[in-house]
């Protein structure tokens, strides 16, 4: 039976695979070494802000003065430690890369608090891991009371001039990579520091205060959106309570760190609260969200970044990580893209990763990792693989997972289809589209009304919505496979005249609706496409508003039914205060769904 801790870790997706959290020992390899060092930095907007740090430096055997190495830094993701990135350290340390894994601020024997990755503390933190890999002394030191100081490092290859093209010292040729917490920090550490060569940033987030408390209509730049959203109940929960414990675990290293928020930045604690009562966040902790979050600095970020994000990840979703490509990709910054089967919510298929002892000869995302650093570390003449590529779940294959991927040069991708909310009907005619009515309720308080799978546990409850407070449409039995790759996107009016009403005192008194995909099968199950679900605080009750749901890839088999849900609760997001009385009605063109549809 596994202890309380990793499972807990498990549940909240700090690894990319349930399984690949915890590994047994390893036997010792003879081409590297495995060092742990204690680190001295300064953080905060001033510098004034000191922090420890502990991290294992892994170095290949052959790495020399006169035969230097390329490096990556890497870091865990939220609740865990450098021991996670134990696997990308010895993996890549057998590929001839020295590897510093490090457990980030408030986690893991390292001190302050959890600052959310935030640039100005996260950020240059790293940038001195950075320079500590570059030769600098006075950083590193063998014993946790830094009265030891480590030598300088000689065995990195450096560069003379940084990413804007300036003169640099202690450069070292560096690359990152980690997942979710450890994926932004890459954006954090970038962001502040030009010397960084690339970065793979793996299920990780565009914009925090979507993450937390999305809104998935009134969107003004990427995920950023002008009206708060629902807030995460689930996951806020579980990541509250994993940062609290983690600190008290660590107080020795930073007693500090405790007071007056334990372990987390002061704005956190009373963020979650007003959260938990009104059921968004307010303008205050959005800023303070978006400050951590690449979402406010995409114009710092110019290193050749490979973005891989999750389709089962009800924490980070694929509008995330096609926010992050779609930014880069415009200002110009090498830019690709891959959407993989796992994420927070769900293991990788197999063939696709194992994060904690990667092995890229025989796992597809493993083996463009290890392309993506040897052609940007080393130089070699190697392919980075395709602009965008995505797993079909669907594709039956063995080993290694690369049949199962769909390839284009570019994103979006698959034909916009329209398909007009008619009746009870989805259909693809724009003629002769049914009249019709459908109303429900949205609860008090913004109590649940579904049983949708619950976040971060994953329960196995079927889809169902209790009666009178969700309406439906659906397309006829399928006669062939359809393939949805992308972000379907819903246009829709509906009449709610009290929600008209209180609107007027702000978004807490403004309607709040749930927008989902089913499958149903030939038996009638309906099944929540990975559980993605789109909350929606609607801006302006009187108008219509599109809403942009979380990007997937799935076949609706031969002989199912497409179903789309508009609902006035969710087990996972805390709905709207106040109850509405919802209808939508149908026969005009102006009601419809986009999918993108792919062959």
């Amino acid at each position: 039976m596994r202890s309380a801790r990793p499972y807990l870790l498990a549940l909240l997706g700090v690894g990319l695979a349930a399984s690949a959290l915890v590994q047994p020992a390893q036997a010792a390899d003879p081409t590297y070494t495995v060092q742990t060092l204690h680190f001295a930095v300064n953080t905060g907007a001033d510098n004034s802000v000191p922090c420890k740090i502990i991290g294992d430096l892994y170095l290949p055997k052959s790495a020399t003065a006169t035969k230097k190495v390329p490096a990556i830094l890497t870091t865990n993701g939220f609740g865990g430690s450098k021991d996670d990135q134990a696997g990308v350290g010895r993996t890549f340390a057998a590929r001839g890369y020295a590897v510093l894994s490090y457990s980030g601020l408030g986690f893991g024997g390292s001190g302050c608090k959890i600052t959310l990755d935030d640039p100005d503390t996260d950020g240059k933190a790293a940038s001195q891991l950075v320079s500590y890999l570059g030769g600098k002394t006075g950083i590193a030191f063998t014993d946790a009371d830094h009265k030891v100081a480590a030598p300088a490092l000689k065995v990195v290859k450096r560069d003379s001039t940084d990413h804007t093209g300036k003169k640099s010292t202690n450069d070292p040729r560096v690359g990152m990579v980690g997942g979710s917490y450890g994926g932004q920090i890459q954006f954090a550490a970038a962001g502040v520091d030009p010397r960084i060569d690339t970065i793979i940033p793996i299920i990780t987030w565009s914009d925090l205060s979507y993450s937390l408390s999305p809104n998935n209509t009134s969107q003004t730049s990427g995920v950023q959106t002008s009206t708060p959203g629902a807030a995460k109940l689930v996951w806020a929960l579980g990541f509250t309570g994993l940062g609290i414990v983690n600190g008290l675990q660590n107080a020795q290293v930073d007693p500090s760190r405790l007071i007056p928020c334990p372990n987390y930045a002061t704005f956190v604690c009373p963020a979650v609260a007003t959260a938990g009562l009104l059921g968004t966040v307010d303008a205050s902790t959005t800023k303070d969200l978006r400050h951590a979050s690449v979402s406010s600095y995409f114009k710092k970020i110019t290193v050749p970044t490979l973005i891989i994000q999750g389709q089962s990840d009800t924490l980070f979703n694929i509008n995330e990580g096609v926010a992050n490509y779609k930014a880069l990709q415009k200002q110009g910054t090498p830019t690709k893209m891959i959407w993989f089967n796992g994420g927070h919510s769900g293991p990788a298929a197999p063939g696709e990763l194992n994060i904690g002892n990667p092995n890229p000869a025989t796992e597809h995302l493993s083996k463009n990792i290890a392309n993506w650093f040897d052609h940007y570390l080393k130089g070699k003449d190697v392919s980075t693989g395709p602009e965008f590529s995505y797993f079909r779940d669907w594709v039956k294959y063995t080993g290694i997972a690369t049949p199962a991927y769909g390839t284009a040069s570019s994103y979006p991708v698959g034909t916009a289809t329209k398909y007009y909310l008619s009746g009870t009907q989805l259909t693809k005619s724009s003629t002769g589209i049914t009249a019709g009515t459908q109303s429900f309720i949205t609860p008090p308080a913004g109590l649940p009304t579904s049983t949708d799978p619950t976040d971060v546990v994953a329960a196995p409850l079927p889809e169902l919505d209790l009666p009178g407070t969700s309406a439906s449409w659906s397309t006829p039995t399928l006669t062939k496979a359809t393939n949805v790759v992308g972000q379907p996107k819903l246009t829709v009016k509906v009449s709610a005249q009290l929600a008209e009403a209180t609107q007027a005192a702000g978004p807490y008194g403004s309607l709040v609706l749930f927008v989902k995909i089913a499958d149903v099968d030939a038996a009638g199950k309906a099944t929540i496409i990975r559980n993605l679900v789109a909350p929606v605080r609607v801006p302006d009750a009187s108008k219509p508003f599109t809403v942009t749901l979380p990007g997937f890839a799935h076949q609706f088999a031969k002989g199912h039914t497409l179903k789309l849900i508009v609902a006035g609760g969710s087990t996972n997001y805390r709905g709207g205060l106040i109850p509405n009385a919802v209808t939508i009605t149908t026969g005009t063109t102006g009601q419809v769904l986009t999918l993108p549809i792919v062959n």
